[in-house]
Order: structure tokens, then C-alpha cells, then sequence
């Protein structure tokens, strides 16, 4: 399938090595089209759930309520690095060999509610327009302030030991914003052993699951995109018009409607069709964004 002129949400289980701009490059080609984006990144060495919108559901993922995001993750316990991942220069060492499994899981377990980060200093923050990772690479000292974030659930399925080193695998549910790497970091300084991450993979994104992902091996051999009326359903309150109301929508008018959530709300046609995202304002609907020709 060619996606030119179609419009959808591409779910890419991203391969190592690559950049998000990477895949942004190879899906363009895929859909014969340059009107492709993303929806937040994955660095490098990380894999999974990736989001990319094409032609006009690139207008849309900027409203997609993606606060939640889900990773497997491998923490090694016992070496702190640079970039607090394993693509990074070595920076202390501590023998972790004598830490027991309950304090493994007590250390994690702190982390978990609302805490505040201090992102990695490698990550994609801007500081003075300018993403952080741009400067550290750029030989500059980056420090950044720590903001709010929220720690869903951090769940241990392994606890490994090498040597001097305890691997941790675990699956974490958290905020958007929160930087898993960092969190590695962080558990290995709470321990006094420094920590950092040797694993990441994003199973999912908001309501998008790996279950949605296609590689972009398989994309190559057949294109697929979910559609912008799935997309909308699946993450917005939807509200029904009838004809009338459908031509209203399609000007960007406002609708004397009641859409029963505040907004934004999907906006569907009597055949289902996915036309605007509206939001209440005291009598009236009013429209954020219309989709629709």
C-alpha cells in the first residue's frame, strides 16, 4: 500500500542503532510522502514503540494525550557512566556484588510516585534552544534542573550478577517526561554502587502497544498505517453529529452541543468518520482542530 495522500498513524517497533529522524527518513520513502512526524524519541540504542504521523495525522499527534509510557529496561548496578547508559564512558566504579536482592527491590521501590528528575544530560531537553545532548557532544558542561515527574509502577522480573556487577531487569510504567535512564542513575546512587541503563525498549505509548508495531522490515514489504478516525477513537471522547452537524464541522463552526467531557473530543460523522476535535465552552462546542476537507 502506498500511503500518498492518505493520512494515518505509522507504529514503528524501532530497531536499534537508529535515530528517531532515521525512521522519520525511511517512512517517508515508504509513504511517498515528506509529510511525516513523530511523536517524542527514542535514542539510539533504545527500541519499540515508536509513533510517526503522516500527511494531515501529522496535525493531530501534537493533541494525542500520550501521558503514559510502558518500558522494559536492564539497570546494571555496580558502574556509573557519562550518558547513564551504556553507550557512555565509564565514570566510577563500586563492587555491587554485596547488595541482596531485598535492597535491589527497597531502592527501586523508592522510586516510585510522583519524585522529581533530573533528566539525563544527554537527553533531548532544550537548554537556551539548544537540545542538551547538542552541547554535551559540543564539549560543554550541561546542568539541568530537576522537574516533576511520576513513576507509575516499576516492576523487577530478573535480578542478575556478573562479577562486581547486579543486572536488574524490570518493566517500568511512568510519565511522560520521565527519562528511564536517569532513573538508572539514580537507583545506582541511592545503593552507593552507580548505576546505569545497558537496555531499553518501549512497549508502549499512550493506548499503542508493540501489538500495533510493525518493524520497518515488515513496513517495507506491507504499508499499514491506523487510520486517524482509530487513532482519534482510541484516544479522545467521541461525540456524534448528524448531517447538519457534519456540514458545520466540516467550516469549523461551533455546535450547540453538549459533548459530555471538556475536550478535546473527537468529533465523528453519522457513517463514523473522524472530522474535528472540538471542546466545550459553556453552551457551545467549540472546534480546536478540523481534520476534514
Amino acid at each position: 500500500m502506498s500511503a500518498e495522500g492518505a493520512a494515518g498513524l505509522v507504529v514503528v517497533d524501532k530497531g536499534g542503532g537508529m535515530t528517531s529522524h532515521d525512521v522519520v527518513g525511511k517512512v517517508r520513502r515508504l509513504a511517498g510522502t515528506r509529510k511525516v512526524g513523530h511523536a517524542g524519541t527514542l535514542d539510539p540504542m533504545a527500541t519499540g514503540v515508536l509513533l510517526l504521523g503522516v500527511n494531515r495525522a501529522t496535525r493531530l499527534l501534537g493533541h494525542l494525550m500520550l501521558t503514559e509510557k510502558a518500558y522494559e529496561a536492564v539497570v546494571r548496578l555496580g558502574a556509573a557512566t557519562s550518558t547513564d547508559d551504556a553507550e557512555g564512558e565509564v565514570t566510577t566504579t563500586a563492587s555491587a556484588s554485596h547488595l541482596t536482592d531485598e535492597q535491589v527491590r527497597a531502592a527501586l521501590t523508592g522510586f516510585v510516585g510522583d519524585i522529581e528528575q533530573v533528566p539525563s544530560s544527554v537527553s533531548a531537553v532544550k537548554v537556551e534552544g539548544r537540545r542538551a545532548y547538542a552541547r554535551v557532544r559540543a564539549g560543554e558542561a550541561v546542568e539541568l534542573a530537576a522537574r516533576p515527574v511520576t513513576v507509575h509502577a516499576i516492576e523487577v522480573s530478573d535480578i542478575a550478577r556478573e562479577g562486581d556487577f547486579v543486572d536488574v531487569a524490570v518493566s517500568v510504567r511512568c510519565s511522560s517526561g520521565t527519562y528511564v535512564r536517569a532513573l538508572a542513575r539514580d537507583v545506582g546512587l541511592a545503593l552507593g554502587v552507580g548505576g546505569h541503563l545497558t537496555a531499553l525498549r518501549r512497549t508502549a505509548v499512550g493506548p499503542f502497544t508493540l501489538a500495533d508495531a510493525r518493524t520497518l522490515e515488515e513496513l517495507a514489504g506491507e504499508f499499514s498505517m491506523l487510520s486517524m478516525t482509530e487513532v482519534a477513537t482510541r484516544c479522545f471522547p467521541t461525540y456524534p453529529v448528524d448531517d447538519p452537524g457534519e456540514r458545520d464541522v466540516r467550516v469549523g463552526r461551533k455546535l450547540r452541543a453538549q459533548l459530555g467531557a471538556p475536550g478535546p473530543v473527537a468529533v465523528l460523522s453519522p457513517s463514523g468518520e473522524f472530522l474535528a476535535l472540538y471542546e466545550q465552552r459553556d453552551a457551545v462546542a467549540a472546534p480546536v482542530a478540523v481534520f476534514c476537507g
